[in-house]
């Protein structure tokens, strides 16, 4: 790579704010809401997981792109994020099993990224000014025409994005042979979430976002889960009419990020969208009920209202956030539903909460017994 060769870059904020850098290589424009994400590892996770669709992502680690990238890791069939902005852009790798660079990987799924921006600036500005809508262009003779598209992008709190991002048909994922069967509400699912349950001797359908409570149970699951996913909860009404059937029949319910906030929907507790939110592998959260710490990732931009699930005599809080106190996982007294904000799963990254796929199972033997 021709680093002299680079054409120059700007990010773009909806403010008016703007960073310079660098094309890492691909020419063009996107358009999302500008985050940041704090892991010192699994970009490639990060870049494929759903829940990022929409967004246009800030690297706090100073090197991205060294490991390069491996079709394992990936958590969807694609790239998920509007953009990617970095301090340093990696052009070689140095994994053995790669299956290849993190430039290509790019380029395959035309995905524009800047590097030589000076993120800890632009990372402070947001930490400061809260999450907001973006550009980034290597299309500097442009600039006007691109503010103005920006004033018309769309602003994440509304917005509904998991019929972006959720299969179009259900399929199946695990064994056909094994001894318990789940629907899975596919609202941005990542592939490591399967993974963990299929491992668990559970078969799983999964079933498009919008899918009602008689198509999710016509196959006779033993239990019921709901996805992480991108964007605002509120307007997934058939998805919270679903999850409010399930528990008022005390089906057993596991809900992750997305699917938390959408089963506390189901229980009238509002959701809210946070000023930055959280996005990282190394957030800390307390389990109210073992009195242990957890290392999480997670990746949400909305939380649910504490003080009405304080007040909901229908919900006991069983996780908080340490950093912030909000609500990072909740369970329906006398029902057979849980659900956290945070990201069980995460490959790579903390196993402190694996326990919570378990936990599940138990749900559905004492259900099923």
């Amino acid at each position: 790579m021709n680093y002299k060769a680079l054409k120059k870059a700007i990010v773009i904020l909806a403010d008016g704010t703007k960073f310079f850098g660098k094309s890492i290589g691909i020419e063009g424009t996107g358009y999302g809401e500008i985050c940041y994400n704090t892991g010192m590892t699994g970009y490639q996770e990060i870049f494929t997981d759903p829940s990022y669709y929409g967004q246009i992502m800030v690297s706090t680690n100073a090197h991205i792109g060294n490991y390069g990238v491996l079709d394992y890791d990936a958590q969807s069939n694609s790239i998920k994020i509007a953009g990617l902005i970095c301090k340093n852009f990696s052009y070689t790798q140095t994994r053995p099993s790669a299956d290849g660079d993190l430039l290509s990987y790019f380029k395959e799924n035309n995905i524009v990224g800047i590097s030589d921006v000076d993120t800890r600036a632009l990372v402070s500005y947001i930490r400061d000014n809260g999450a907001m809508n973006s550009a980034i262009t290597t299309e500097v003779d442009r600039i006007d025409e691109i503010e103005a598209e920006l004033q018309n992008l769309p602003i994440m709190d509304g917005l509904e994005l998991a019929s972006k991002v959720s299969t179009k048909k259900t399929y199946f994922i695990g064994n056909p042979e094994s001894k318990y069967k789940v629907s899975a509400i596919d609202l941005g699912v990542k592939k490591n979430i399967l993974n963990h349950l299929s491992k668990r001797n559970i078969y799983i359908k999964v079933f498009p976002y919008d899918s009602s409570f008689e198509t999710v149970s016509e196959w006779n699951p033993d239990g019921y889960f709901i996805s992480n996913g991108p964007g605002d909860p509120k307007p997934l009404v058939k998805a919270q009419l679903l999850a409010r059937k399930i528990i008022e029949k005390n089906l057993p319910l596991f809900g992750i990020c997305l699917g938390h906030q959408v089963i506390a929907l189901a229980n009238d507790i509002p959701t809210y969208k946070m000023f930055n939110g959280h996005r990282g592998i190394n957030h800390p959260v307390i389990n109210h009920e073992t009195k242990k710490g957890e290392i999480t990732s997670q990746n949400h931009g909305f939380a649910i209202d504490k003080d009405a699930a304080e007040s909901n005599s229908n919900i006991i809080i069983t996780h908080t956030h340490l950093n912030d106190g909000t609500v990072a996982g909740i369970k329906v007294k006398s029902k057979n539903c849980f659900s956290v904000q945070y990201h069980p799963e995460a490959a790579p990254g903390p196993n402190d909460s694996n326990y919570l796929f378990d936990q599940f199972i138990k749900s559905i033997k004492k259900a099923v017994s």
